[in-house]
């Protein structure tokens, strides 16, 4: 495994921004019971731990993307982690709302990108990959080519997986559940016993039942 990966995943645990509960599982917003939760806005109130998510995605895009124009922001969580990676490279940043405002002019893309530009569109963290890929649209609309999108983590649902590949998106992250579970199972933060619990949850997320 990949050493970002686990060290990304250790800053994480290190500040609670992920929290591993097999018995008392959260509800998110989709309506999917769910033993595992990732708070990546979280690293914003750390400074050290802020400036290595900006550096390290700020060295991904140069590595990964070559010649950009733009950083794209998926609101409303990666609007901060996104400005910092355009401050970073000096480059134009937007950010695409997951809706048009219902005022004033109505925007979706907040910001200005001309058409032909290249696109890197920043995301703190990929489920199903539904939101993303949707700013994703919105940018293409525009007459931009999205060249990738870059995240802080990504659960890996097979559903995200296919979704990035029939959009044609190339999709990097800093860290994902793989490297997080194992990070998690070295250092203490949960057990043996957890482990198949996690993974029964991971293979069908939306009809998990916690116990069952």
């Amino acid at each position: 495994m990949k050493a970002l990966e686990k060290l990304f995943a250790e800053k994480l645990l290190k500040v609670k921004a992920i929290k591993l509960q097999p018995t008392n599982p959260f509800t998110w917003a989709s309506g999917w019971k769910s033993p595992f939760y990732c708070d990546n806005r979280k690293t914003l109130s750390y400074p050290s731990l802020r400036n290595f998510v900006k550096i390290e995605i700020s060295r991904l895009i140069l590595e990964k993307f070559g010649q950009v124009d733009a950083i794209a922001g998926v609101a409303t969580g990666a609007i901060a982690q996104g400005a910092l990676v355009a401050e970073e490279l000096n480059l134009p940043f937007v950010y695409v709302r997951s809706s048009p405002k219902d005022h004033g002019l109505e925007n979706l893309i907040e910001g200005e990108l001309r058409p032909g530009m290249k696109v890197v569109v920043i995301e703190d963290l990929i489920s199903t990959g539904g939101s993303s890929l949707k700013a994703v649209e919105a940018i293409r609309r525009d007459g931009c080519e999205v060249i990738g999108m870059v995240a802080s983590y990504t659960y890996g649902f097979p559903v995200a997986i296919e979704a990035f590949k029939n959009a044609k998106v190339s999709l990097v992250t800093l860290t994902n559940y793989e490297a997080v579970l194992e990070v998690a199972l070295k250092t203490g933060y949960i057990s043996d016993e957890d482990v198949p619990v996690l993974n029964a949850w991971r293979e069908d997320p939306a009809h998990w039942n916690a116990g069952k």
